[in-house]
Formats: C-alpha cells, sequence, structure tokens
C-alpha cells in the first residue's frame, strides 16, 4: 500500500511521527488521485442537497458561478480540443504559467499547476502537519483541511469568527502556537468575509519559523481586496492558492494554482498529482480567461449587483443577512434549524437548491448569488416558505 507514494513522501511522513499504518491510509488516500477529495466530503453529503446539483432545481448551493468560461476560453478550448490526441502539442502548460505569472507579478518558477483546488489542499494538509504538528482554521470555513487533518489524525484547532469579520489571526496562533499549518481562506467559505492583508502579515511575522501558512484565494477575483501572491517572494513558509472553478465559471473543467517557492511546491508535489493530470482543453480555457481583467470587472459587478439586491429584500423581510460578504455567497440566518428551511425551499415550485450549515451556526445557511433570475426565484421562494 505505501508503495504509492514516492520513497521520499514515505521517509518524510515516518520522520514526522507516522505509523506505517497511517501512511498506508494517506497513500490510499493520494492514490485516489481527483477522488480524494471526493472521499474526504462523503460525509458532507450525508447532511445537506448542496453537495450535488439537482436536476431541474435553481442551483445556488455550491458556489459554483451562473454562467460558463468567458467566450475567449470556450473558444480556445475547443480549438485546443481539436488537438486531442496530443498531450501536450503546443506547450499549453508553459504558456499558462507564463500569462498566470505576467498578470500576478510573481516569477514562473513560483506557479504550480492542478487540476482543480482540492487536491492541492489535501497534499498541503499531508505535507505540513503531523501527529505532533497540528492544523489551525477559522471556524466556519472550508471543511475540506478539517477532514484532511483528521483522517491524518492531525490535531485541529478552530479559532471562533466573528460575524461580519475575516479571521481572527491572533485568536488563530493562540489556539495552537506550535501548528505546523495554518488556513487562511480569503474571501472566507461561507461567509464570504476577507482577512486584511495586514493580519496575514502578522500572522506571518509571529507564527511559529518552522511551520506554513496556506492562504485559499479561491474567491478572490469576486473582491477587489488586495492578493497575498504577492507575498510569496524571498519566503519558504507562504503558499497561496486560487482556482478556476469560481468567478472564471470552470468548476467542471479542474483547474487550479498554487502559488509557492519552488522547494515548497516540490514538498506539496510530494503527495498529490500535478499537472501531468490537466487535460489541455483546460490550459488553453485558463490562459484565455485569466488576463481578461475587463471581463473578470464586469462579472463581479453583475454578481455584487445581485447579491446586494437580495440581501437588501431579505433585510426587508426582516431576516437577517450576516454583513462584510465581497465573494459570491452571504449567509442568512432563518432563527430556526436551517436543514429545514433548506428541504422547504427545494420543495417550493421554483426549486430552489440553497447551500447548507455550519455546526457553529445551525440556524444559518450559505446561499451562492447566482444570476439575476436565479435569485428572483429564490426571493420568490422563500417568501412562500416564510409565509407557510
Amino acid at each position: 500500500m505505501t508503495m504509492m507514494l514516492e520513497k521520499d513522501a514515505r521517509e518524510d511522513l515516518l520522520e514526522r511521527g507516522y505509523s506505517r499504518r497511517t501512511i498506508g491510509k494517506l497513500s490510499a488516500l493520494m492514490a485516489a488521485g481527483a477522488a480524494a477529495n471526493s472521499l474526504l466530503i462523503q460525509p458532507a453529503f450525508a447532511q445537506q442537497q448542496a453537495a450535488r446539483g439537482i436536476k431541474g432545481a435553481v442551483r445556488i448551493g455550491s458556489n459554483e458561478c451562473w454562467t460558463g468560461p468567458f467566450e475567449p476560453g470556450v473558444q480556445a478550448a475547443a480549438r485546443a480540443a481539436a488537438l486531442g490526441n496530443w498531450y501536450d502539442p503546443d506547450n499549453y502548460k508553459g504558456d499558462l504559467v507564463a500569462t498566470i505569472a505576467k498578470v500576478e507579478g510573481i516569477p514562473e518558477s513560483h506557479v504550480m499547476l492542478w487540476p482543480g483546488s482540492g487536491g492541492p489542499l489535501v497534499s498541503t494538509v499531508a505535507a505540513f502537519c503531523s501527529p505532533t504538528k497540528g492544523l489551525v482554521t477559522a471556524d466556519p470555513t472550508f471543511e475540506s483541511a478539517w477532514r484532511t487533518a483528521d483522517y491524518m489524525n492531525a490535531p485541529i484547532a478552530k479559532a471562533p469568527q466573528a460575524i461580519g469579520k475575516g479571521h481572527d489571526v491572533k485568536a488563530m496562533l493562540a489556539a495552537n502556537p506550535n501548528a505546523g499549518l495554518y488556513y487562511i481562506c480569503t474571501p472566507n467559505n461561507p461567509t464570504g468575509t476577507v482577512t486584511p492583508l495586514a493580519d496575514i502579515e502578522w500572522l506571518l511575522a509571529n507564527k511559529p519559523k518552522d511551520s506554513v501558512l496556506l492562504v485559499d484565494e479561491a474567491y478572490i477575483h469576486f473582491s477587489e481586496a488586495p492578493s497575498a501572491a504577492k507575498l510569496v517572494a524571498g519566503r519558504k513558509d507562504l503558499i497561496v492558492m486560487r482556482t478556476f472553478s469560481k468567478l472564471f465559471g470552470m468548476a467542471g473543467v479542474r483547474l487550479g494554482l498554487t502559488f509557492a517557492d519552488p522547494e515548497v511546491q516540490k514538498r506539496i508535489g510530494l503527495f498529490g498529482p500535478t499537472a501531468g493530470g490537466l487535460s489541455i482543453t483546460a490550459m488553453a480555457c485558463g490562459n484565455a480567461v485569466y488576463p481578461e481583467a475587463g471581463l473578470i470587472k464586469a462579472r463581479r459587478a453583475e454578481m455584487i449587483a445581485n447579491r446586494e439586491e437580495t440581501i437588501a429584500w431579505l433585510n426587508k423581510k426582516g431576516l437577517m443577512v450576516q454583513p462584510g460578504s465581497q465573494a459570491n455567497m452571504f449567509m442568512v440566518d432563518w432563527k430556526k434549524p436551517a436543514k429545514e428551511v433548506q428541504t422547504a425551499l427545494l420543495a417550493t415550485p421554483e426549486k430552489v437548491q440553497i447551500g447548507r450549515n455550519w455546526p457553529i451556526w445551525p440556524t444559518v445557511s450559505r446561499v451562492t448569488v447566482g444570476s439575476a433570475d436565479d435569485m428572483a426565484k429564490f426571493r420568490s421562494a422563500v417568501e412562500k416558505v416564510t409565509k407557510a
């Protein structure tokens, strides 16, 4: 079983105090490749309807974009598909890395491509956590890191996040001053709130020297907040993660990024598949859309308009929406079990599929911002459910 991991990876895990049994479990997880993320989120499927799309429903439950890739990306992917008999006929990987590095202002050596962002998140937890060096996150946040650490028997510490705020980095450090990995999701999933760059810099300056900070910027294009990407230069304790699954509308295409020092990228790569699993259509699409600042700005503005219109309506209805979201989601407090409301909305004629709740807030649902029509149907369904 352990042969599924390279020798260097197995030795690294042994040095960090893992048993051969745990290494076998982790090896099986890494061997699952793209299926690994599904394995780790299986517990969530049983508790929420948003994990998979329901045919005919208004799908505003999984933070997908309401529309597909920008047209230049669709055209580029179609051209690449015609060359699908070759693995990488025209250096798609190199072209995409060069485009990203230019847009972000970082060296090409600091860019790594992945088939989505679930893989590098799992691999980063595997690379930097151990039985004695645990994981620290906010609560609530994206749970994949929790599930991976739990799967690895690494300690998990969670710092409660104040409503309407970003991560409390001082509370995160206090929760475990000797962690192996600190995880910041900004804008955060599920709250959409941003952790200020100054707070990220504070945590970098005050955390243990041998720990690593992972900044997950999956939703950064929906916000105008500054990115942490330029902080990676000259550091071997910072990883910034991105995905094309959100604003770029490429969730099913599978394309993600990590920005980090090459030595750090190599360590992450020990524990998961990287660009070798990427299709040329994904890379062509990504290369075409990443520099499209005007299209990005327009899609962001469309999302914000739909979000703010719906939040204003909910507030007038007397429903409390948590403030501060800068992403394509918001949190509604129904003042009763959120799962009941989720079920009721799906049963309306509009058939609206909203997101789940997190254990820390059992009466609060995450709602994804969809198209103007999606949000109109959501409002209509809420009207029916709240009058019932």
